[in-house]
């Protein structure tokens, strides 16, 4: 079957809400004030999604929302990132996610309703769907109940139709961990955790005990450290690089997702995987730099004048 698409995303489907400029964290009982608010397109694989797009790649995604103003906001969203939206289901009977953000300096607490997040299931993912990409992307699998039993599936689905793949596991808001790794990292190319999500998903106290106990499955390891940049295991051997440090942070939202864009649109364009890392790193700080995961990409000038002017990148 003939490839006309570089990625296909699947995955959950929100909005954000982000409330910005305030004092600290609510506390039950009391009131304070956000100074700026946004309502933007969320959900890691939307972001992800949107992202790689304006980077250069022909993607799709596959995922489901409610038919309702938040549904309708993440299609038009992701069309106008140039995403390929035919394969997002719309259900009159659900609601679509959506996720409050409250910004503190450079930490975030999050609030999400799934919504029509749980009720995407492998049965809705076609084999015609996935020939028609080179590579696959899953995030945030612990948002997608209905799915979750059957990462390994997909992914070994995915390999079996030659695509390559890519792997985000992001935060578990039950902090139970309970993920098939050995059943699902094999048949990955690309994993992408941070740091503090390894730890807790391999049950382990030190990133080098983690580190060893999922390297066996693992093609290219890659670790989000945030301001300490990323770290890269991969042909036996660990590649530690320093960020690119904005010293002015709008809002970290979606800068993992970013930087997950910016190592898998290099990787699909078969870039050494320290030039993926690199740009990695440099997308997931010129993430920081605009409220939300997307609007730093509005398109690939804004994106060069933004590299160039807070990270001296020429691209």
């Amino acid at each position: 079957m003939e490839k006309d698409l570089d990625v296909i995303v699947v995955g959950e489907l929100n909005v954000d809400l982000i409330l910005n400029s305030i004092q600290g964290f609510p506390v039950v009982g009391k009131e304070i004030i956000a100074k700026n608010m946004d309502l933007t397109l969320g959900s890691s694989s939307a972001i992800f999604a949107s992202n790689i797009s304006k980077l250069g790649a022909k993607t799709a995604i596959i995922g489901k929302v409610g038919k309702d103003l938040f549904g309708k906001l993440i299609i038009s969203s992701l069309q106008e990132s140039g995403v390929d939206v035919s394969l997002i289901i719309e259900d009159a009977f659900l609601t679509t996610g959506a996720t409050v953000v409250l910004n503190v300096d450079e930490d975030r607490a999050n609030l999400t309703h799934p919504g029509a997040m749980d009720h995407l299931v492998f049965e809705d993912i076609g084999i015609e769907q996935l020939q028609r990409a080179r590579h696959l992307h899953l995030s945030s699998v612990f948002l997608q109940n209905g799915l979750q039993k059957d990462v390994g599936r997909l992914f070994k689905l995915a390999k079996q139709l030659g695509l390559t793949t890519s792997f985000d596991m992001q935060w578990d808001p039950n902090e139970k961990w309970e993920l098939d790794l050995p059943g699902i990292l094999p048949h990955v190319d690309i994993f992408l955790p941070n740091q503090t999500e390894l730890l807790l998903a391999t049950k382990s106290t030190l990133l080098e005990e983690a580190i060893e106990k999922v390297k066996k499955w693992c093609k290219v390891l890659v670790i989000k450290r945030g301001r300490k940049g990323s770290l890269v295991f991969y042909n036996g051997k660990s590649r530690d690089m320093p960020p690119f440090l904005n010293e002015k942070v709008v809002d970290s939202i979606g800068a993992g997702d970013s930087f997950n864009a910016g190592f898998v649109w290099k990787y699909i364009n078969q870039s050494p995987v320290e030039e993926c890392q690199r740009f990695g790193n440099l997308t997931g700080a010129v993430s920081t730099t605009y409220p939300g995961g997307t609007t730093a990409f509005k398109n690939m000038e804004v994106f060069k004048q933004i590299a160039l002017e807070k990270f001296g990148e020429s691209l």
